[in-house]
């Protein structure tokens, strides 16, 4: 164990200890009368004393000193009881510390290094010895003081976890705390008098990966905003490492990816996340991946076992993995064993001997599985007596009576299917809706119809086929047949050589998991297509505009047969999954999994693809496949560096692998050799996609080293594609056009296609599927900021053309915008914030700012936030910058605002104070509201009004275009007046503007004297107006009063007088821009003010520093 430091003087201890190790800086010691010989008479003597002592006085045997040279004064770190203990700690050492001590100048501050570094190992081994954080309150909440005190961070900042690390400023390593939060990663450290303090947003991070170099062994490197960190010495490496990932993800996917992150319930609420949440959440995840089960599926325990292999006639030892509905078993022994075990399928369960170390499962499917050493097994037998009495009530109100487990290959396997929200009919409605259904869903795969196999036909390819099912039929008879078989290494070895295509529908259903979402809800399929059926919308428009063009050139979608079914099935899921709701490249992997599957079965293998298998794949922005295709770089470069080095630019295969990825290779390859793929897909995942990916670039690696550019690169992989065959298909061969100008060329080589997965698995096999779910996490988080950076390459591009701001100046703008918009989505659930984001509208509407959002950035920004009535100015810029009144305005009307305040001239300066104190910026109510009570009042109602923004309607932005250009010609002729009241608050707001100025009195001297002016041309306009005589028909109708025979009509006809009057003063009280114009022009004072520059970078670089830990305060006061 580690010990705290202390000097020990070896000067007359030498005696007593043996040194078996040394470094320069550290000595590993054994006591005499321990270990080998036992040290003769000496060690003897003290062994003896050793053991007479209490046990309170006793010395392990072993240590290990920290030495400085030329001193007799050492420090005690660790000690152990054996010497496999203390070699672990040296070993630690070694790889972790005595490589870098180099990098110190003096002895005294490698030994500080090291006590601080020992004690933080210490202090984390007692934190991580906690389960949980509950377990320990005390140590957590003292940490939980210290990340409060150091960062500010506002206090609904969740942490999460610390652990004790280094980090690499430069060459010299400082010695400190890491903080994992919600939404930051935070380091302190306070080190040789010198503080360091890093606080790095979540989302902030484009690289997140391990590396190791000479002198650090193994470390963690974040980039982010051009700045790259190390950090090192964890004594729990991985696990930090995964936690790090886990909440990088989840803030990518809460504030970029929403689609992704709305499908993910469990991190809806970021105050709720916990370390442990996060643990379960990856042993989760890894479960569900490892076995194809439904992401909703959670794990209960993990136990390791031995499980009885009948066909090997001996035990396997691995891990069953216990859930709520089903058993899985995977080997750790290299037999590559993995079993699924549905509790609906269990018909029994016994414990054969008294030890209760051995359970053993009967099945439908006629296997019986026996596991032997299990810990607490008669724990496990109470809690899985539950789960199957839950099971088996479940199934019987779900009236699932049919066996689930065929008996041969030619009968049909009958899966039922259901998903949210749950079918509304029950008995006879149910049985009258299948009736009704069944007139329009498939019951059969469109292979079967269209192409049926002759039982006598004794070509040699049929013979083959046949073969093929006489070799599944033996495997089915020794490893079980169905969703609870063995799955092993053969059963690999048999997908690889191609499924036979009468099985190939039930073992795509087996091998996906899909027919566990079918058992799981019954007549859901049937339902969503009678619920779609006659709808219309954007998704069923361009399902229907792509029908025809999915696989033609095959005859189950040259008739209405196929076409109505894949309408079905398509628009079954649009309905299932409106986020997602019909995307290019469905129609051709649903056309595929028509010809195999059932039509119920084909929607069900849909979901699994989109929904687990590949993830994010089918959305606006296909995130998961241009992750994917980073991960396929990377293996690459691993790989095949040689191609890497000829191509200069790695986007050449991002661009020739999208339709890999998408379509499975169905759009590249015939079809009769992209089932083949698709079988090793469905059996293996996305790790079968990139083993041949990288077996058809290793196959023409000589040809693509000659290619001068990437159309001839393009033009080599199209003719190797086109001469993939499967000389073992049993389909007559499709129709395929080869390229273009191909005709005179010499014939090339034909490829079998069962030869090419062979070799792929062969070089290639080594891919862990693990793995790649770890490179997938990584590269999500550089994919999506790239697309990212592209958004606020093209925002700043059309904002520049507009402004007057610099390049640096515009960007840091931006990133304070789009941190504003971040920041009120940190700490609230479900924040309207997010919503504002939509990553399907054009770039200047991808990121907006509500008014409350705007007033904390005008009060950090503008020139004029130093006014007494700045919350109304922020106000009234917001109005009148939110044309359309969503409650919502862009980066392009922020900037242009700004642009005006620091770069404008004095017209355009008082133009815009003149137009924040009209309508519709200025309202008579308004003015008189103090900021600080109804600040909230004001800007939460517009909020829900801009929450929902819909499809994108390109005319309105069209529109929307044509009158900006309009208004940029607009007249300060065509600016209304402003009236009495108006204009007060308009001299109001000038006096405020002026206070602190250093011509503060000249100021207000000058500004008196144009309101002056202003107020005596207004009188004497009122006096010019009230001496002209009456006009014509005014006395006309006074003649007419006067010689009226009635009283009540000359009374009434004084009222209207009265009223014109009235109406004729409220209008003289009205000010034109050109008078206040005019009249200002004529006080240099004022237009020194307001054409004097004023510096935005000062404001900008004091806003960064502010902004959050203003959030902070302004959560307080809320």
């Amino acid at each position: 164990m580690w010990l705290k430091p202390e000097e020990v003087l070896l000067k007359n201890a030498l005696k007593l200890w043996l040194t078996e190790k040394t470094h320069k800086y550290f000595v590993l010691q054994r006591r005499r009368g321990y270990g080998e010989g036992g040290g003769g008479l000496t060690g003897l003597l003290v062994g003896t004393l050793d053991t007479v002592f209490d046990s309170t006085s006793k010395v392990a045997p072993y240590r290990i000193l920290h030495q400085t040279p030329e001193s007799q004064v050492y420090w005690s770190i660790a000690c152990g009881a054996s010497s496999e203990e203390i070699n672990k700690h040296w070993e630690w050492l070694e790889h972790n510390v005595m490589a870098i001590l180099s990098v110190f100048d003096s002895n005294e501050d490698i030994t500080s290094f090291v006590q601080g570094k020992i004690r933080g190992l210490i202090a984390e081994e007692s934190q991580s010895a906690s389960i949980k954080e509950e377990d320990d309150p005390e140590k957590f909440r003292e940490a939980l003081l210290k990340f409060d005190k150091w960062f500010g961070l506002p206090e609904q900042e969740k942490l999460v976890t610390y652990y004790s690390c280094n980090y690499w400023s430069g060459r010299v390593p400082c010695q400190g705390w890491l903080y994992l939060s919600t939404n930051f990663l935070s380091f302190y450290s306070f080190f040789l008098g010198k503080e360091v303090k890093i606080v790095i947003s979540w989302d902030e991070i484009s690289k997140l990966e391990k590396t190791m170099s000479v002198i650090l062994s193994e470390s963690i490197h974040i980039h982010s905003h051009g700045e790259d960190y190390y950090f090192s010495m964890f004594i729990h490496f991985n696990e930090t490492f995964l936690l790090m990932e886990q909440l990088a993800d989840y803030a990518v996917k809460r504030l970029f990816d929403k689609e992704a992150f709305e499908t993910d319930l469990s991190l809806n609420d970021p105050l709720q996340i916990t370390k442990r949440g996060l643990e379960n959440r990856a042993r989760n995840e890894y479960f569900t991946a490892l076995f194809r089960l439904p992401r909703e599926e959670s794990l209960d325990d993990i136990l390791d076992c031995f499980l009885w292999i009948p066909f090997c006639h001996a035990h396997a030892f691995g891990k069953m993995f216990i859930s709520d509905n089903y058993i899985c078993f995977s080997s750790q022994d290299g037999s590559h064993c993995n079993v699924i075990i549905p509790l609906r399928e269990v018909i029994g369960m016994d414990t054969p001997d008294s030890s209760g170390k051995h359970i053993s499962f009967s099945t439908r499917c006629k296997i019986t599985f026996r596991f032997t050493e299990i810990k607490d097994s008669d724990g496990l037998v109470k809690k899985l007596e539950g789960k199957l009495t839950c099971s088996t009530s479940t199934q019987n109100s779900l009236g699932n009576e049919e066996e689930l487990c065929p008996k041969n290959p030619q009968e049909d396997s009958t899966f039922f299917g259901h998903d949210d929200p749950p079918p509304s009919f029950a008995g006879d409605q149910s049985s009258a809706l299948h009736k009704e259904s069944s007139k329009t869903v498939n019951t059969e795969a469109l292979m079967r119809v269209f192409h049926p196999q002759d039982v006598e036909n004794l070509d040699s390819k049929m013979l083959k086929e046949k073969m093929k099912v006489q070799s599944w039929n033996i495997h089915f008879v020794e490893y079980g047949h169905g969703v609870c078989m063995f799955r092993t290494k053969k059963t690999r070895d048999l997908v690889m050589r191609g499924i036979p295509e009468a099985l190939r529908g039930e073992l795509w259903l087996l091998f996906s998991g899909a027919n566990n979402d079918m058992a799981s809800h019954p007549g859901y399929y049937t339902e969503l297509v009678e619920r779609s059926m006659g709808t219309c919308s954007l998704a069923t428009d361009e399902i229907e505009r792509d029908l025809h063009r999915s696989l033609p050139e095959h005859p189950a979608f040259q008739s209405d047969t196929g076409i109505s079914a894949l309408r079905r099935v398509l628009t079954a899921y649009a309905s299932r999954n409106p986020k997602i709701g019909y995307c290019q490249a469905m129609n051709i992997l649903t056309s595929v999994l028509l010809l195999y599957a059932k039509e119920e079965e084909a929607f069900w293998l849909l979901v699994a693809v989109c929904e687990r298998m590949l993830p994010d794949y089918f959305n606006r922005r296909i995130i998961g496949a241009l992750v994917d295709q980073a991960v396929f770089e990377e293996f690459i470069r691993s790989y095949l560096p040689q191609l890497t080095e000829h191509m200069t630019d790695m986007t050449f295969f991002s661009s020739v692998s999208l339709s890999w990825f998408l379509t499975i290779f169905i759009s590249v390859l015939p079809i009769e050799s992209a089932v083949n793929v698709v079988d090793c897909f469905f059996y293996d995942g996305i790790k079968a996609i990139l083993q041949l990916g990288l077996a058809v670039l290793d196959y023409n690696m000589d040809k693509l080293l000659l290619c001068k550019d990437d159309a001839e690169a393009v033009t080599i992989l199209n003719k190797f594609f086109d001469n993939v065959t499967n000389k073992d298909s049993p389909l007559p061969p499709m129709a395929h056009h080869p390229p273009v100008g191909s005709d005179n060329e010499e014939p090339q080589t034909k490829v079998d296609i069962t030869e090419l997965i062979a070799e792929s698995y062969e070089k290639y096999g080594d891919i862990q599927s693990m793995e790649v779910e770890s490179m997938r996490r990584r590269n999500r988080l550089y994919v999506i900021q790239t697309l990212e950076d592209t958004t606020r390459q093209n925002v700043l591009r059309v904002v520049s053309q507009e402004v007057m701001f610099g390049p640096k100046e515009l960007e840091d703008l931006f990133e304070l915008f789009k941190k504003e918009h971040f920041l009120s989505c940190y700490w609230i659930p479900r924040s309207l914030a997010l919503k504002h984001h939509d990553s399907s509208l054009p770039y200047l509407e991808q990121y907006q700012i509500d008014g409350k959002q705007y007033c904390t950035l005008f009060r950090h920004l503008s020139p004029w936030a130093h006014s007494a009535n700045a919350d109304l100015l922020a106000l009234w810029s917001f109005r009148l910058l939110d044309e359309n009144t969503d409650g919502l305005i862009n980066f392009k009307e922020f900037s242009c605002v700004l642009d005006v305040m620091y770069n404008g001239s004095f017209t355009d300066k008082l133009k815009l104070l003149f137009k924040l104190h009209i309508p519709p910026a200025f309202t008579e109510d308004a003015s008189a509201i103090p900021a600080a009570s109804k600040q909230s009042e004001l800007f939460s109602e517009p909020l829900t009004q801009g929450s929902n923004k819909g499809k994108v309607d390109i005319q309105a932005y069209l529109k929307q275009w044509h009158d900006e250009l309009t208004r940029k010609e607009e007249s300060i002729r065509n600016l209304p007046r402003i009236n009495q009241s108006q204009f007060v608050q308009f001299s109001k707001t000038l006096y405020n503007l002026f206070h602190g100025d250093p011509n503060e009195e000249a100021l207000y001297r000058a500004i008196t004297t144009v309101t002056g002016l202003l107020l005596r041309m207004e009188e004497v306009g009122r006096m010019l107006n009230s001496s002209n005589p009456p006009s014509p028909s005014k006395q006309g109708a006074i003649q007419d009063g006067r010689s009226g025979d009635s009283i009540q009509e000359n009374e009434a006809l004084k009222k209207r007088e009265d009223n014109a009057q009235e109406t004729q003063t409220e209008i003289e009280w009205t000010f034109a821009f050109e008078q206040i114009l005019a009249s200002l022009l004529n006080e240099p004072v004022l237009v020194t003010f307001f054409e004097k520059h004023v510096d935005i970078r000062a404001k900008i670089e004091q806003a960064k520093s502010v902004q959050l830990r203003s959030k902070r305060q302004s959560n307080a006061i809320d």
